[in-house]
């Protein structure tokens, strides 16, 4: 009996899924050919969650898989009741699976009197027992620094560019390709998506502090150029819609929108549907029952998958990162 099959006996893998995106949770545990633990959640009149873990959990590693999405604050909690339920429960290794984490954009202080949300979060979610996170694309990366425990931060970025190879949009030999961010904060995001299509870059150069009423330049040449606006994430569509219009108003010939959470709060739907972008590329980080007309969705199962098989195996992470990386080269 090798280490690993010893390890299966001892400390078998469970895998429950939350409410915040089923479907992505069905989906990985399909590929880790577990079952999803039956995790009965109520929901009281007056807004009081109560979980039961439908079996035992006692010696097992167990991963919890929870989007935290909207309802941003009802997920949380839900995730947190079910964090303490596997403490009192005993099970042996408790790792958190948070395809998108929330509030990771308040992790700094920009006013007087500000909390920061990202390191609250983080204390709430040790507090109930969460032994490690696996999560997708921070919105920044040293959130990882909030945590005292392991934080696996996997990046869905690469499966974006993979896309844009493989539909012929972009090419590694193409010359009229430009990665444009919407602003200075997201250059090295840029940057980095860039070098797989080994694009150049431009920035859109806000001046103010509303995406939808003040006025923007370009930073670098996007005149008849193909633009391939990224950024981490899509919120209401005011940053993509302005950025859209200032590269237009650039001389871009074509606009593509890339980005790995598709939040689309309020009416961003409408808004990206109003606007003449060719398409728009995210995952499947975050559910949705409508979509923008022409938002293609890459799921993000598989490297999820592998992130908790190799951490279950005691396999380095690391080689699921290289594999990005080399992804799109």
């Amino acid at each position: 009996m090798n280490k690993e099959e010893l390890h299966q006996l001892l400390h078998p893998m469970k895998v429950i899924g939350l409410g915040g995106n089923p479907a992505l949770n069905e989906k990985i545990a399909a590929i880790l050919h577990q079952p999803l633990i039956e995790t009965a959640v109520h929901h009281f009149s007056d807004g009081e969650i109560q979980v039961n873990i439908g079996e035992s959990v006692r010696g097992c590693d167990v991963f919890v898989i929870q989007s935290i999405q909207d309802p941003v604050n009802e997920n949380f909690m839900e995730l947190e009741i079910v964090l303490d339920a596997l403490q009192r429960a005993s099970a042996h290794v408790i790792n958190v699976v948070v395809p998108y984490l929330a509030y990771s954009r308040s992790d700094t202080k920009t006013r007087s009197r500000e909390p920061i949300t990202a390191k609250l979060v983080a204390n709430l979610l040790q507090l109930t027992g969460m032994d490690r996170l696996i999560t997708v694309d921070l919105h920044a990366s040293q959130i990882q620094g909030f945590y005292n425990i392991p934080v696996d931060h996997l990046h869905a970025i690469p499966l974006l560019g993979q896309y844009f190879l493989d539909n012929g949009i972009a090419t590694k030999e193409d010359d009229d390709i430009v990665v444009v961010s919407p602003d200075h904060s997201g250059a090295m995001l840029a940057r980095n998506f860039g070098q797989y299509f080994n694009a150049p870059i431009a920035i859109v150069d806000q001046r103010g502090a509303r995406y939808d009423t003040e006025v923007h330049d370009m930073i670098g040449d996007v005149k008849d150029k193909k633009c391939i606006i990224i950024d981490d994430l899509i919120d209401t569509g005011s940053r993509i819609s302005s950025s859209t219009k200032s590269v237009l108003a650039a001389g871009a010939k074509k606009v593509y929108v890339a980005a790995t959470h598709a939040l689309l709060s309020k009416n961003a739907t409408g808004v990206l549907n109003e606007l003449p972008i060719e398409q728009i590329v995210v995952t499947d980080t975050i559910k949705h029952k409508r979509y923008p007309d022409r938002m293609v969705r890459i799921s993000v199962d598989q490297l999820l998958a592998r992130g908790i098989d190799y951490v279950y195996n005691d396999r380095s992470i690391h080689q699921i990162l290289k594999l990005s990386n080399l992804l799109c080269k």
